[in-house]
């Protein structure tokens, strides 16, 4: 079995100097707390921070740490200085990052001495992973604290399987564009084989990013960047589900249930425990409460709040300003509304032991669930796999990520005051048997999805990609490969290159007119086909005029609009068969409707097709309007016998019976060719591939499946491929 490397920020495990001691103590919440039970399960060894400042260790005592980690928890420490602390922690990653992918942008600092500790530190977990990593080993990295690691580990370990997960919202392109370093991150984050998201929405959003950023689209659950594909998926995180059924039924969460029962005096116990973090909206909770106690004064002395909120970066001013806050409002609250037997709002300020956490949540008849945005939200969760009676209500915000699949929840929107209230009364009043049906439903399915389930769904994904990309890798033609094709073409006696050209020979513009050849294509084609031996056919979708301006003067032959025109030795344009264009009047008008819905779009006229670009149409647009296009189109294309096109950014409507394989036998039929090349990148050079004979060298330009030989990256590598061939022909 593969050995798993585990990084993120922190170990599962601190350490503590307390009077010169050292103390280990097991770490609390988010990913430690999460990825725990499988780390312990599992053949892993995990990197993180320590969370002691290096600043008080001795060398002794780093040894010291690092050889205990090492043999009682398998673990590997990241050591960091207290200006590492300040500007890659508690600087980039919560003062930038964190407030920036949860939407509070207004929280959000661009400073660039932050954004250095953050590749400094990124940078040394990277090398703390090098020290350890062994051939084979799989590296699953967390959270938004290392998005640069899986490029910096990409760059030394080019062959390994690299995970990475990120555990907080991905914000969607016009809040994430506000980043100053938005390329870099992205560019990072592509070093992995596999990067994982809470929520399918979390993932589209970084699929866009990607796309206007940095070009490529996601096609089928994959990014191809740097001749890699690099799969984007969603994987809803679940919890040790038995861990807190069986923790609610202990003996001790019973003695504190008991107690709990008893100090609220037979009142209904609504719970709210969180992180005190401007994302978990507390503070309009409590008001939402205020508002609840105002509008249904019957049940004031019925109810009670507890509200838990755990300390959370205490240095951060606006951390500080928080709980200043929530004390100001529970004070007002307690102030407003409690008498000498009843206060309406049990505030703690802390965080709890397991056993009296679980006991709360057994003893809490609500659950009040409500962040403003949340990555996950793993505490409704654990509520409803603590509810072993079948009783409790969970009320939870809209804008969790959990809200996904917890669907039997009381939905409320956090910025709702009224939808708070209103979920408040309904999750107060609902019947018993309404509460065991939603809770029997959410946790069959949280029995089902458990952490580990998770981890190993994640990992088995991250396998499957990897076993995707080296089958692919097969078909790349790789260095020994492209000496074998130059070498053959050295030695033929006649030679027939196929070469389409959007994609192939330059890479796509924005409109069409933008992909003119530079004066180095021109010079590389020409001296391509000033060679006696050669045939050279440039087989594209332009139309003839376009091809005629751009290549006419050269000494190659020429085919428009995928196979209707062609442009041989006698140097005038001949139709492959006879035409007809009657048809257009009944298609143009559907084209420019979608014209007119599709912000970016626009219609191509050819001398026998009809065009419609959306190349510069927002992604998720674009596709969904091209699907609709597709069908509206379906009936009449086929009455009238066309044919319905799919290239790249665009769908062409064209006669059925032309396409670029049927026009390239034209040239394969010619007698004495040793030596054929085809090359393209999308479906319309499939024709020409599946017509090549088994001995041709086809290549396809990009990723996905195809009928051609090999395949490579981009247009550059094609370039590269036809100088050397330009360079044999100079010689």
């Amino acid at each position: 079995m593969q050995r798993l490397v585990i990084v993120s920020n922190r170990l599962p495990v601190t350490v503590e100097k307390r009077k010169g001691e050292l103390a280990f103590k097991r770490s609390v919440g988010g990913v430690a707390t999460g990825l725990g039970s499988f780390h312990e399960t599992h053949e892993s060894v995990w990197v993180g921070w320590a969370e002691v400042p290096v600043s008080r260790l001795d060398s002794d005592e780093k040894q010291r740490i690092t050889a205990r980690l090492a043999e009682e928890h398998s673990c590997v420490p990241v050591f960091l200085s207290a200006d590492d602390v300040r500007g890659f922690y508690h600087g980039f990653s919560n003062r930038t990052l964190w407030p920036l992918f949860h939407y509070f942008t207004r929280y959000a600092e661009f400073d660039s001495s932050m954004w250095r500790a953050y590749e400094r530190v990124n940078r040394k977990y990277c090398d703390a992973v090098l020290e350890v990593a062994r051939p084979g080993d799989i590296i699953w990295i967390n959270d938004y604290q290392l998005m640069l690691l899986p490029g910096m580990l990409r760059e030394k370990l080019p062959d390994a399987t690299i995970g990475f997960f990120l555990h907080i919202p991905w914000p969607t392109f016009e809040v994430y564009r506000a980043l100053p370093w938005r390329r870099e991150l992205l560019e990072g984050l592509l070093g992995s084989d596999l990067i994982g998201f809470h929520t399918y929405d979390y993932a589209r959003y970084f699929d866009e990013a990607v796309h206007h950023l940095l070009g490529p689209e996601e096609q089928r659950g994959h990014i191809s960047y740097e001749g890699r594909l690099v799969r984007v998926d969603a994987f809803p995180m679940g919890i040790d589900y038995e861990r807190y059924a069986e923790g609610a039924c202990s003996v001790k969460a019973n003695r504190e249930s008991e107690r709990i029962e008893t100090r609220g005096a037979g009142r209904k116990v609504i719970l709210s425990i969180d992180r005190l973090d401007y994302t978990k909206g507390i503070p309009e909770r409590l008001r939402a409460f205020e508002a609840f106690l105002e509008e249904h004064p019957k049940w004031r002395d019925r109810v009670k709040m507890i509200c838990v909120a755990v300390p959370s970066r205490t240095r951060v001013e606006q951390y500080r300003k928080l709980k200043a806050e929530v004390d100001g409002l529970v004070g007002h609250i307690n102030g407003a509304y409690g008498t000498m037997e009843w206060m309406p709002v049990q505030y703690l300020y802390r965080s709890l032991p397991f056993e009296t956490l679980c006991a709360m949540y057994a003893s809490a008849d609500v659950a009040l669930v409500t962040p403003l945005r949340d990555g996950m939200n793993l505490i409704a969760k654990e509520y409803v796999a603590a509810c072993t009676d079948g009783t409790g209500v969970l009320v939870l915000s809209e804008m969790a990520g959990a809200a996904r699949e917890l669907g039997e929840a009381v939905l409320v929107n956090p910025y709702d005051s009224d939808a708070m209230v209103a979920g408040i009364s309904e999750a107060l009043t609902m019947p018993e048997d309404e509460q065991h049906r939603r809770n029997g439903v959410m946790q069959r399915r949280l029995k089902r999805y458990t952490v580990q389930k998770w981890a190993e769904d994640f990992l088995g994904t991250l396998e499957k990609s990897k076993l995707a990309q080296l089958r692919g890798a097969e078909h790349r033609l790789d260095d020994w490969h492209r000496d074998q094709l130059v070498s053959a073409y050295g030695k033929a006696g006649r030679r027939l290159l196929l070469l389409d050209y959007d994609g192939t020979l330059t890479p796509f513009a924005p409109k069409p007119e933008l992909a003119k050849p530079s004066a180095e294509l021109r010079a590389l084609l020409g001296d391509l086909a000033s060679d006696g031996r050669n045939e050279v056919v440039v087989i594209s979708g332009r139309d003839r005029s376009t091809l005629e301006e751009w290549l006419g003067d050269l000494p190659v032959d020429l085919v428009a609009e995928h196979g209707v025109w062609i442009r041989g030795r006698s140097r005038e344009w001949v139709t492959i068969e006879p035409m007809e264009d009657g048809w257009k009047p009944r298609v143009a008008p559907v084209l420019e409707m979608y014209v007119d819905r599709t912000p970016g779009s626009f219609v191509e006229e050819k001398d026998f097709s009809l065009v419609w670009h959306y190349r510069q149409v927002e992604s998720a647009l674009g596709r969904a309007r091209a699907s609709e296009l597709r069908e509206a189109l379906s009936s009449t294309v086929t009455e009238l016998g066309l044919a319905m096109m799919d290239g790249n950014k665009v769908i062409e409507v064209k006669a059925a019976n032309v396409d670029k394989g049927r026009a390239a036998h034209r040239w394969m039929g010619w007698e004495g060719i040793d030596f054929m090349l085809a090359i393209g990148d999308d479906r319309t050079d499939e024709d020409v591939f599946e017509a090549a004979p088994d001995d041709a060298w086809t290549i396809k330009v990009g990723s996905g499946p195809t009928s051609a030989r090999y395949s490579v990256s981009d247009h550059m590598e094609i370039r590269e491929l036809l100088e050397r061939l330009a360079e044999v022909t100079r010689a």
